[in-house]
């Protein structure tokens, strides 16, 4: 962490944003002159805008990595478990977490851990910063306080973040959690990890400072923006994962309730629907009109970006990338495909029990938003010796838009998620008509054919092993998985579901135990060379 934060020294806090050359003119390493960088109000925003929703994703190889983004985080996710398998056009055979080799080399573990980071310094700065401008006036301070309120917000997003990654039992107060830093550091400073109460301290402190500051100033009405209802979800995911069960409720409904979004609706759909008796043909021909960049389907244009949807807060991916030195945006496509998210470009194509789970749906739109229709799907997967070429179910969650076909905003919360939420919120208390009830909701929100069965539970443990399935589909290829098992692996007795042909091979492992030390991620090699102070992960290497 250390090396990096020295790097984000030079260039966090300018305000002309255009060459880091500009920076080292004013600031050297390890120190910040605030009084250079912040005069006015409105110095807060460029900063949150430059340095933390604006940043770009660089892979690790290049030792640079953004503020804030998601794309380690779906990478590794789908790749560790059973969200994909190998694509037809997927020739790069190596070792990595797909096969569930994970060590402090793994470039998602830097960069989670990196770019969690860099939005931590460039808040401290922030609000060290902050100190410098005094507002002439009760609606300057209203909108001072309301851009402090957004970086403190994501903060505590990056913090629970790199919890829910790197503690070996995030809800664990008392278990070892990731490095608290709450000031600029010096050059030679290093900082060992602390336990997570330390770290919850911060993020509730940065939580409530936000939900009470908070405005409405235009830019937090978009949900690209820190916004209340942000504010809420995030509330209520961190305590989800602390298992802070009221708490969480509670949070988790006001979103409901204030929000003013609603389930994304699975109709319209073009007529006339598939049958059983449809042909093959015309089964296809329904798929390519679904999917159409001119759908009129909400659910679809929800993930084309042309309509928001149940989306709370997202990361904006315009199709501009941003200037200099800001570099590209990362391509969400890229994560699955190249070129195209079509047969031709799938490097990783849909795991096969995954896709069974939405196969076995009928009405389920998930089944034809998520697929694009250039896939194959071979009905004799299990014994075929070309799997990967006849068996080909080609990602399409993130289908690009009309004129960037490799680009889409990133979900970050969603409705669904809620209601996710309160349904295992409502298990746990063992209220499980209620659980249905939030299940059956999406179930029924997700088919352009009907109203879901009600789900029947007859115990806690049989809840959360349907919620797990839910949240499985409809939350995959957005980061979720992975921590969902680490979180109800144990209590479900669930782990990862892969198909014998998610592989290049046949004969590869389908699943680890769920109490495996792979479900918390090594402290990465380069904190570990620059940090003597740091404590590595049981299972992993202590050293470089």
């Amino acid at each position: 962490m250390k090396k990096y934060i020295i790097k984000i020294a030079l260039c966090v806090g300018v305000l002309s944003v255009y060459s880091c050359k500009d920076a080292l003119d004013i600031v050297q390493e390890g120190e910040l002159y605030p009084e250079n960088a912040y005069k006015y109000t409105d110095d807060l925003r460029r900063v949150l805008d430059a340095n933390i929703y604006n940043g770009s994703y660089i892979n690790s190889a290049e030792a640079e990595v953004a503020s804030l983004s998601m794309f380690p985080q779906i990478s590794f996710t789908s790749q560790f478990t059973d969200e994909v398998g190998i694509g037809p056009a997927n020739s790069d055979i190596t070792v990595g977490p797909h096969q569930f080799y994970v060590d402090i080399t793994t470039s998602q573990a830097n960069d989670i851990w990196v770019s969690s980071y860099n939005i931590i310094n460039n808040v401290v700065r922030l609000i060290e910063g902050s100190k410098n401008i005094t507002p002439t006036s009760p609606a300057e301070q209203k909108l001072y306080n309301s851009y402090l309120a957004e970086g403190r917000t994501l903060r505590a997003f990056a913090y629970l973040q790199l919890l829910s990654y790197y503690s070996t039992d995030m809800a664990d107060p008392n278990a070892l959690g990731v490095i608290l830093l709450d000031h600029i550091p010096t050059f030679e400073e290093q900082l060992p990890r602390v336990n997570n109460s330390a770290i919850y301290s911060v993020i509730e402190s940065d939580l409530d400072f936000a939900e009470n500051n908070i405005s409405l100033t235009g830019r937090n009405e978009s949900r690209f923006f820190v916004s209340k209802q942000m504010i809420n979800a995030l509330k209520a995911r961190y305590y989800l994962y602390t298992k802070k069960y009221t708490l969480a409720k509670q949070y988790a409904q006001k979103v409901v309730n204030e929000s003013g979004l609603s389930l994304t609706s699975a109709t319209p759909v073009p007529a006339p629907i598939p049958t059983s008796n449809s042909t093959p043909s015309a089964v296809l021909s329904w798929h390519r009109s679904l999917n159409v960049y001119t759908t009129s389907n909400p659910y679809v244009k929800m993930w084309q970006d042309t309509n928001p949807g149940e989306v709370i807060f997202a990361l904006s991916r315009p199709n501009t990338d941003p200037p200099p030195p800001i570099r590209g945006w990362e391509n969400m496509v890229n994560l699955f495909a190249q070129n195209s998210s079509t047969i031709s470009g799938s490097r990783y194509d849909m795991g096969r029990n995954l896709f069974n789970i939405l196969d076995s749906t009928p009405g389920d739109i998930r089944r034809w938003a998520y697929i694009d229709p250039t896939y194959k799907m071979d009905p004799n997967y299990l014994t075929s010796d070309n799997y990967r070429k006849d068996d080909a179910l080609v990602i399409d969650k993130y289908p690009g838009r009309s004129g960037v076909i490799l680009r889409n905003d990133v979900k970050v919360f969603r409705l669904s998620e809620i209601y996710f939420i309160l349904a295992e919120c409502a298990a746990v208390e063992n209220n499980l008509t209620q659980a249905a009830q939030y299940i059956k909701a999406v179930r029924d929100a997700r088919n352009y054919r009907g109203a879901a069965v009600m789900p029947t539970y007859t115990n806690s443990q049989s809840a959360l092993i349907d919620i797990l399935k839910e949240r499985r589909v409809e939350l995959a290829f957005e980061g979720h998985r992975y921590i969902d098992l680490k979180r109800l692996g144990k209590l479900t007795g669930q782990s990862i579901d892969r198909s014998i042909v998610d592989d290049y091979s046949k004969e590869a492992p389908v699943t680890i135990p769920n109490d495996d030390f792979r479900f918390t991620l090594p402290i990465p090699r380069k904190e570990l060379q620059a940090n003597q102070l740091i404590q590595q992960n049981p299972g992993y290497k202590a050293t470089p």
